[in-house]
């Protein structure tokens, strides 16, 4: 990374490396609070942390070079995916399960079936069919089949967002690792992430409970910044609009309630009156990609601010819990807050 004076104007977007900011306080942030932050990070076990603003970096910790596994992140990378294909035509949102011929190893019914792709992106298809790549506690909420009708109720459900990485390859005749490489990864300069014979950062998992297997993803912390940083511009990288503006904010409204983890949008988690983290107020606006274990990306729009956290999930025992990370989120809060009054 490059130091850069904060005298200096910024550019919203990094170029082939990240500049980093050379002096936080004239930035507007508390180096003593700083320092909080980083005590707390490495009590939790924080393996890489990254703040970004006005498309510079204010600080980072760990190695961001590393690709970690970024489990449920992967669906806010196919929704952006889906989003890139709007101008064509290509992916109706209207088209039912039933059109697509879409099913499953137990059947789905027929009203099942009536599910559209604007439901499964919502995360309110109402099937709750058996899906690979779950966690247990994805596991639990699931109601009894059959429980809701299409559209009626939302369900964080892997059932919904695998049978997306299916349609998508089915419609397009792409697969999912491939287009991100070349539709987002390729145009956003993304340093890390590759896909070809001697690196592959994306492949699918089957799971003998379903025909739709799962597309998991590794990425760095400083590609994966690239990718909030691309939805805080609204789609736009430099003079490239890389996904639709119209779909970027469609992308992060709060379709559904998700109690005390805010709302729910285009497979991205949404602030609700400043409710998202435990023990962390957010500002309005806020939304984020999560991924189980302690993976996320958060995007402040009023603060021009992405986070993105990342732990070492490879390691059994590593997983950093929302509680832990909300504590964190609120010191970097007031590491802004209080950098700015001073």
């Amino acid at each position: 990374m490059r130091p850069l004076s904060s005298t200096e104007p910024a550019d919203p977007w990094p170029g082939t490396i990240w500049d980093m900011v050379e002096d936080i306080r004239s930035a507007g942030w508390s180096l003593e609070h700083l320092d909080r932050i980083w005590a707390h990070a490495d009590r939790i076990g924080t393996a890489a942390l990254m703040i970004v603003q006005g498309g510079r970096v204010i600080a980072s910790r760990g190695d961001v070079t590393r690709r970690y596994l970024c489990h449920s992140i992967r669906k806010s990378f196919l929704s952006a995916l889906i989003g890139t294909h709007r101008g064509d035509d290509a992916i109706d949102l209207s088209l039912t399960l039933d059109t697509l011929g879409i099913d499953d190893r137990e059947g789905l019914s027929e009203r099942e079936k009536q599910a559209t792709i604007y439901d499964l992106l919502t995360a309110r298809s109402g099937i709750f069919h058996p899906a690979g790549y779950e966690t247990a506690w994805m596991k639990s909420l699931k109601p009894p089949r059959h429980a809701h009708a299409p559209g009626t109720a939302w369900c964080y459900s892997n059932w919904d967002f695998n049978a997306l990485g299916t349609i998508y390859t089915q419609l397009t005749g792409l697969g999912i690792h491939a287009a991100f490489r070349d539709r987002i990864a390729a145009p956003l300069g993304m340093q890390d992430f590759r896909l070809d014979a001697e690196q592959a950062d994306g492949w699918l998992r089957p799971d003998p409970c379903s025909v739709h297997p799962a597309y998991p993803f590794r990425m760095s912390t400083r590609d994966l910044a690239r990718f909030g940083l691309l939805f805080l511009r609204d789609g736009r990288w430099g003079d490239r609009e890389v996904v639709p503006q119209n779909w970027v904010a469609a992308s992060v409204l709060p379709y559904s309630d998700a109690g005390p983890r805010g709302a729910y949008g285009y497979m991205w988690w949404v602030a609700r009156q400043g409710i998202a983290f435990p023990g962390a107020i957010v500002p309005e606006g806020t939304y984020s990609a999560w991924g189980s274990g302690g993976h996320y990306c958060v995007v402040i729009p009023p603060l021009d601010v992405v986070i993105v956290h990342r732990a070492d999930t490879d390691v059994k025992g590593q997983e950093i819990d929302r509680f832990q990370f909300g504590r964190l989120l609120a010191l970097i809060l007031d590491a802004r807050r209080a950098g700015m009054a001073a």
